[in-house]
């Protein structure tokens, strides 16, 4: 059985892919030469020897460009890991521990301190073991302690507050 090869949705059109009758033409150089018939549309792609790609179909006529495809395609590809580079803000974890040290404590504050200046967001987790649960009051002093040494570093902002977890007590914060 003969299966006819379909184009890749992901993909934009180009050349004889387009179903449209009329379209909305844009050059290589960015100006647009108005709408026309498609046949037109091929004609002055080939008399300039690129292609005829359709940018956009979400409007009626679809905008087509006279570009090469394959340098279309290259673009498309960098513009999407650009985009991926910008997202930022991972969240990223600092684990204290019931008996830290207060040298251990500082170490901690500076390592989020540079979570916080890539623009990542930091959980703070502090985990509690077997009596150490009853003693809530000395875990949550040493939040307050790693906060007051983070916060002469750099200036942050609490995101979410210092809950009760199974197994201790986690808080995530943010530079303010």
């Amino acid at each position: 059985m003969y299966y006819k090869k379909r184009y890749s949705p992901k993909k934009p059109l180009f050349n004889y892919q387009i179903r449209a009758r009329e379209v909305r033409v844009v050059d290589e150089t960015g100006k647009q030469l108005g709408v026309m018939d498609l046949e037109k549309a091929f004609q002055v792609a080939q008399e300039h020897g690129l292609d005829l790609v359709q940018v956009t179909e979400k409007v009626e006529p679809p905008v087509c460009k006279i570009t090469d495809y394959g340098k279309y395609l290259y673009w498309l590809e960098k513009k999407k890991k650009d985009s991926k580079q910008q997202k930022r803000g991972e969240l990223k974890g600092i684990r204290l521990s019931f008996n830290i040290s207060p040298h251990d404590l500082e170490l901690r504050a500076r390592q989020a301190e540079k979570f916080l200046k890539q623009g990542d967001k930091v959980r703070v987790e502090l985990q509690l073991r077997g009596r150490q649960k009853a003693l809530q009051n000395i875990a949550h002093g040493k939040f307050e302690k790693f906060l007051e040494t983070l916060q002469n570093l750099i200036p942050v902002k609490v995101e979410r507050e210092l809950r009760r977890q199974p197994r201790g007590l986690t808080m995530i914060i943010t530079k303010a």
